[in-house]
């Protein structure tokens, strides 16, 4: 019932709760929530937001098949930005994604966000794929 310990590699956190079983590569994040086996990779910068994590550990069968496909492992990827954002449980985000409801309407439905009060909503298990901007 236990998860093992945060491994935290060289990150910068500031004012941020890190919950168990989370693999923080690298990263900045700050005034946020990092949720249950959240995997965040190097060089990205996450500010007030709240990652929800995961509901479980992907098996390195799914990353490599995904990986074949195009599509990212569960978890943000490397060299992101984040910002006024909500990550759902499960949600599989790209590398040097940049996502931040900077010049967007206050309420916005979309294929694979939303944006609620000026803040962004990924939902559950949704992709983002490498290289997107929202």
């Amino acid at each position: 019932p236990f998860l093992p310990g945060s491994k935290i590699n060289g990150a910068q956190i500031d004012h941020a709760v890190i919950s168990d079983g989370c693999i923080i590569n690298h990263a900045a994040i700050a005034h946020s929530i990092v949720g249950l086996r959240s995997i965040v990779g190097a060089g990205t910068n996450i500010r007030r937001t709240i990652l929800l994590g995961s509901d479980y550990y992907e098996s390195n069968e799914s990353i490599v098949e995904h990986e074949k496909a195009g599509k990212p492992r569960i978890g943000v990827g490397a060299n992101c930005r984040i910002e006024n954002t909500i990550v759902d449980k499960n949600a599989r985000i790209g590398n040097n994604v940049t996502i931040s409801p900077a010049g967007k309407p206050e309420n916005l439905d979309h294929a694979n966000y939303y944006v609620r009060d000026g803040i962004v909503i990924i939902p559950k298990n949704c992709i983002i794929p490498h290289g997107m901007a929202i």
